[in-house]
């Protein structure tokens, strides 16, 4: 296996560590590199299509405030997922010391504000069920950007580390701090929220599909699929138990993982809402048209060639 490779910097005498990807020269990286590929571009295709529907397409309303806000973040992560690419194709880091902290900040930036909105939405459905005429005429696109703008603020300033600690990796603060903020609080309340909103929809006999309680179910095992492992082994990266042998392609397999998380989003979250559906399928609808379309003009265009030459060779 080969060792993870990190930048080092002119006039700098420590490396980084956190968020790099290997160096490419094996099957590892190789993998690594395809994979990632992969998420960036369901990630960026997926987050595209919400943003378009929930900016344009759909009638503006708290829910559709929430998924618009949760797909720029996972938007915006996927794009600067490909400098990890770039990175892992070369053997040096090429763009400096500045972009490297710039990007491990936006990359920071983009997990919190997408664990936060996750965290909103998943509270915002258990409010929904618990006490719906409250909701009813108290939620507000207003109030909602509010609550989407304190939740970029944040994320701004618990990111902040990356800039500050960027360049003395592995840093127990900024490790501690992400399982704490990004893991332990987040996955707590929406476990605790679905769990209510599960016991409300069983002892609803108007409610008597199990869809629901499926789609929850998944939302809280992916989560936890794609984040406890990058936690776990941040933190055995910090005690140094385990060889680097192992550790490395560990680290960079559970931070892929991680990383899957914003391509899924779109799929677990938007796509699932009956409005969100329709408008997905009228879109591919009138795509599949477009290109039946121009697939049948083109024949048409064929024909009417090969007609016209074979006129021509009759008649000479």
């Amino acid at each position: 296996m080969t060792k993870v490779q990190y930048p080092v910097y002119k006039n700098e005498s420590q490396t980084t560590e956190t968020m790099n990807p290997p160096s490419c020269r094996n099957a590892i990286c190789i993998t690594f590199v395809v994979v990632n590929v992969i998420i960036i571009i369901l990630g960026v295709a997926g987050n595209a299509l919400v943003i378009w529907i929930a900016g344009f397409k759909v009638k503006k309303s708290v829910i559709s405030t929430w998924y618009l806000s949760l797909a720029v973040s996972d938007f915006l992560y996927c794009c600067f997922l490909t400098i990890n690419v770039v990175n892992a194709l070369k053997k040096d880091w090429i763009i400096g010391s500045f972009m490297c902290k710039f990007r491990s900040f936006m990359l920071s930036l983009n997990w919190y504000s997408s664990i936060f909105l996750l965290v909103i939405i998943t509270v915002d459905r258990c409010v929904l069920v618990m006490f719906p005429v409250w909701a009813h005429n108290q939620r507000t696109i207003r109030k909602a950007s509010g609550i989407i703008m304190v939740a970029w603020i944040v994320s701004a300033v618990l990111s902040t580390p990356m800039i500050i600690f960027r360049d003395i990796q592995p840093n127990a603060a900024v490790v501690t701090s992400r399982f704490i903020f990004l893991f332990a609080i987040p996955y707590l309340i929406i476990v605790i929220c679905y769990v209510i909103i599960m016991r409300k929809l069983k002892t609803n006999e108007v409610a008597k599909s199990k869809k629901p309680l499926k789609i929850m179910t998944a939302l809280i095992v992916s989560f936890l699929i794609c984040w406890l492992p990058y936690h776990t082994f941040s933190f055995i990266r910090l005690n140094g138990g385990i060889s680097k042998k192992i550790l490395s392609p560990a680290i960079n397999l559970t931070f892929t993982l991680a990383n899957s998380n914003s391509c899924l989003n779109p799929f677990l979250y938007a796509f699932m809402g009956k409005d969100f559906k329709k408008q997905c399928f009228t879109i591919l609808s009138k795509m599949e048209n477009a290109i039946e379309e121009d697939g049948r003009s083109t024949i048409r265009g064929v024909a009417v060639s090969t007609s016209g030459e074979t006129n021509l060779s009759t008649t000479v």
